[in-house]
Protein backbone atom coordinates (compact mmCIF):
# COMPACT_ATOMS: atom_id res chain seq x y z
CA UNK A 1 0.00 0.00 0.00
CA UNK A 2 1.65 3.80 -0.64
CA UNK A 3 1.83 5.09 2.31
CA UNK A 4 1.90 8.67 1.60
CA UNK A 5 -1.77 7.96 -0.90
CA UNK A 6 -2.92 5.95 2.21
CA UNK A 7 -2.15 8.68 4.84
CA UNK A 8 -3.92 11.45 3.27
CA UNK A 9 -7.02 9.12 2.59
CA UNK A 10 -7.03 8.22 6.02
CA UNK A 11 -6.37 12.12 6.92
CA UNK A 12 -8.90 12.83 5.10
CA UNK A 13 -11.50 10.64 6.19
CA UNK A 14 -10.77 11.12 9.75
CA UNK A 15 -10.66 15.03 9.13
CA UNK A 16 -14.35 14.86 7.38
CA UNK A 17 -15.86 12.44 9.75
CA UNK A 18 -14.49 14.65 13.08
CA UNK A 19 -16.28 17.59 11.34
CA UNK A 20 -19.21 16.35 10.26
CA UNK A 21 -19.73 14.69 14.21
CA UNK A 22 -19.33 17.85 15.66
CA UNK A 23 -21.60 19.68 13.32
CA UNK A 24 -24.52 17.24 12.96
CA UNK A 25 -23.36 14.78 15.25
CA UNK A 26 -23.96 12.68 12.43
CA UNK A 27 -21.04 10.49 10.74
CA UNK A 28 -22.51 10.25 6.67
CA UNK A 29 -22.83 6.27 5.26
CA UNK A 30 -21.15 7.60 2.31
CA UNK A 31 -17.87 8.94 4.23
CA UNK A 32 -17.80 5.66 6.01
CA UNK A 33 -18.56 3.46 3.16
CA UNK A 34 -16.30 5.09 0.83
CA UNK A 35 -13.17 5.53 3.12
CA UNK A 36 -13.77 1.68 4.45
CA UNK A 37 -13.67 1.04 -0.05
CA UNK A 38 -10.70 3.33 -0.52
CA UNK A 39 -8.52 1.45 2.14
CA UNK A 40 -9.15 -1.69 0.78
CA UNK A 41 -9.06 -0.69 -2.72
CA UNK A 42 -5.72 0.72 -1.67
CA UNK A 43 -4.60 -2.61 -0.02
CA UNK A 44 -6.16 -4.71 -2.84
CA UNK A 45 -3.76 -2.81 -4.91
CA UNK A 46 -0.83 -4.45 -3.48
CA UNK A 47 -2.00 -8.01 -3.13
CA UNK A 48 -4.68 -10.29 -1.47
CA UNK A 49 -2.59 -10.59 2.14
CA UNK A 50 -2.73 -6.76 2.54
CA UNK A 51 -6.21 -6.77 1.33
CA UNK A 52 -6.98 -9.78 3.54
CA UNK A 53 -5.41 -7.92 6.88
CA UNK A 54 -7.70 -5.02 5.90
CA UNK A 55 -11.06 -7.08 6.22
CA UNK A 56 -9.86 -8.31 9.35
CA UNK A 57 -9.10 -5.15 10.54
CA UNK A 58 -12.56 -4.05 9.76
CA UNK A 59 -14.30 -7.14 11.16
CA UNK A 60 -12.24 -6.82 14.41
CA UNK A 61 -12.96 -3.11 14.93
CA UNK A 62 -16.79 -3.66 13.69
CA UNK A 63 -17.75 -6.36 15.41
CA UNK A 64 -17.54 -5.26 19.47
CA UNK A 65 -19.14 -2.08 18.43
CA UNK A 66 -22.27 -3.82 16.75
CA UNK A 67 -23.77 -4.45 20.72
CA UNK A 68 -23.12 -0.44 21.63
CA UNK A 69 -24.91 0.01 18.64
CA UNK A 70 -28.41 -2.01 19.63
CA UNK A 71 -27.76 -1.19 22.77
CA UNK A 72 -28.17 2.80 21.97
CA UNK A 73 -24.86 4.17 23.07
CA UNK A 74 -23.27 3.99 19.99
CA UNK A 75 -24.35 5.50 16.59
CA UNK A 76 -23.90 4.03 13.49
CA UNK A 77 -22.09 6.53 11.93
CA UNK A 78 -19.41 5.56 15.06
CA UNK A 79 -19.49 1.84 14.09
CA UNK A 80 -18.85 2.16 10.74
CA UNK A 81 -16.33 5.08 10.71
CA UNK A 82 -14.99 2.24 13.46
CA UNK A 83 -14.98 -0.62 10.37
CA UNK A 84 -13.06 1.71 7.90
CA UNK A 85 -10.18 2.82 10.13
CA UNK A 86 -9.37 -0.98 11.24
CA UNK A 87 -9.34 -1.36 7.15
CA UNK A 88 -6.83 0.98 7.06
CA UNK A 89 -4.81 0.44 10.14
CA UNK A 90 -5.57 -3.85 9.82
CA UNK A 91 -4.89 -6.32 13.02
CA UNK A 92 -1.33 -4.59 13.68
CA UNK A 93 -2.94 -0.91 14.09
CA UNK A 94 -6.15 -1.79 16.07
CA UNK A 95 -4.86 -2.26 19.64
CA UNK A 96 -3.33 1.28 19.26
CA UNK A 97 -6.18 3.27 17.69
CA UNK A 98 -9.40 1.28 20.35
CA UNK A 99 -7.10 1.97 23.32
CA UNK A 100 -6.68 5.70 22.48
CA UNK A 101 -9.57 5.96 21.30
CA UNK A 102 -11.38 4.62 24.34
CA UNK A 103 -9.20 7.33 26.99
CA UNK A 104 -10.32 10.31 24.93
CA UNK A 105 -13.57 9.29 24.22
CA UNK A 106 -13.62 8.78 28.09
CA UNK A 107 -12.01 11.98 28.42
CA UNK A 108 -14.38 13.57 26.45
CA UNK A 109 -17.68 11.82 27.97
CA UNK A 110 -15.84 12.97 31.70
CA UNK A 111 -15.98 16.59 30.24
CA UNK A 112 -19.26 16.35 29.47
CA UNK A 113 -20.45 14.71 32.05
CA UNK A 114 -18.56 17.24 34.75
CA UNK A 115 -20.62 20.30 32.14
CA UNK A 116 -23.81 19.10 33.26
CA UNK A 117 -22.79 18.40 36.54
CA UNK A 118 -24.68 14.87 36.08
CA UNK A 119 -22.23 12.50 37.96
CA UNK A 120 -24.97 10.83 39.97
CA UNK A 121 -27.38 10.37 36.82
CA UNK A 122 -24.15 9.11 34.87
CA UNK A 123 -23.62 6.43 37.59
CA UNK A 124 -27.02 5.03 37.79
CA UNK A 125 -27.28 4.55 34.07
CA UNK A 126 -23.89 2.93 34.09
CA UNK A 127 -25.26 0.14 36.43
CA UNK A 128 -28.52 -0.29 34.23
CA UNK A 129 -26.03 -0.87 31.15
CA UNK A 130 -23.63 -3.14 33.11
CA UNK A 131 -26.69 -5.21 35.00
CA UNK A 132 -28.46 -5.83 31.57
CA UNK A 133 -26.56 -8.30 29.92
CA UNK A 134 -27.56 -10.00 33.10
CA UNK A 135 -31.25 -9.25 33.13
CA UNK A 136 -30.84 -6.92 36.24
CA UNK A 137 -31.84 -3.62 35.06
CA UNK A 138 -34.04 -1.48 36.98
CA UNK A 139 -34.38 0.51 34.52
CA UNK A 140 -34.26 1.29 30.64
CA UNK A 141 -31.09 1.37 29.09
CA UNK A 142 -30.44 5.02 28.17
CA UNK A 143 -30.70 6.07 24.26
CA UNK A 144 -27.93 8.41 22.38
CA UNK A 145 -31.26 10.27 21.05
CA UNK A 146 -33.38 9.75 24.14
CA UNK A 147 -34.04 13.23 26.48
CA UNK A 148 -31.55 14.52 28.51
CA UNK A 149 -29.17 11.86 27.09
CA UNK A 150 -25.49 13.18 27.34
CA UNK A 151 -23.92 12.34 23.52
CA UNK A 152 -20.32 13.37 22.73
CA UNK A 153 -18.89 13.32 19.00
CA UNK A 154 -17.27 10.41 19.33
CA UNK A 155 -15.82 10.74 15.94
CA UNK A 156 -13.21 12.35 17.16
CA UNK A 157 -11.93 10.11 19.16
CA UNK A 158 -12.07 7.79 16.60
CA UNK A 159 -10.27 10.00 14.23
CA UNK A 160 -7.86 10.67 17.11
CA UNK A 161 -7.32 6.89 17.59
CA UNK A 162 -7.00 6.32 13.97
CA UNK A 163 -4.18 8.46 13.99
CA UNK A 164 -2.43 7.15 16.62
CA UNK A 165 -3.00 3.21 15.05
CA UNK A 166 -1.66 4.73 12.08
CA UNK A 167 1.19 6.38 13.00
CA UNK A 168 2.35 4.87 16.49
CA UNK A 169 1.44 0.77 16.15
Amino acid sequence: MNGVVASAALLALVVLASASDLRTRRIPNALTVTGLGIALALRGAVGVEPLMSGLAGAAIAFAPAVPLVALGGLGGGDAKLLAAVGAFVGPAGLPTALFMTAIIGGAMGAIAVARRGAFGFTASRLRSIVATPFGLATEPLPRLGAPGAIAIPYGVAISAGALAGWWLP
